[in-house]
């Protein structure tokens, strides 16, 4: 099978000049065309355009119980996936233990009499 390799002229392989940036004047020709003197940036917006009048004052209570809420919320799901690691990598273990032929694999606790 034939390898085809497109058709390339010299158009297509050309090195262009690099020209550094300069700091840029007033006004410059370029070409034929000008060059317009660069605006100033506008000032920021600020975000008082998107403050609304409360007919309310805020609840910080309801807010600080709303916080302590998620922050239960969330010791409970690391604990919960910190637990949930852990007895996979015992039953891991296990597993391991018992694949190996080994029969001492599983702990057994006696009570104190």
């Amino acid at each position: 099978m034939k390898t085809q390799r497109p058709i390339s002229s010299d158009d297509e392989h050309r090195v262009l000049q690099f020209r550094p940036r300069t700091a840029p004047s007033p006004t410059g020709y370029r070409g034929n065309g000008t060059v317009q003197q660069l605006r100033a940036a506008p000032e920021p917006l600020d975000l008082s355009r998107y403050e609304q009048p409360r007919t309310e004052p805020d609840d910080f209570r309801h807010r600080m119980l709303a916080n302590i809420a998620a922050l239960a919320f969330t010791i409970a799901l690391t604990a919960i996936g910190i637990w949930l690691a852990v007895s996979i990598a015992d039953l891991r273990r296990t597993q391991d233990c018992v694949l190996m032929g080994r029969r001492d694999c599983v702990k057994i606790t006696t009570p104190h009499i």
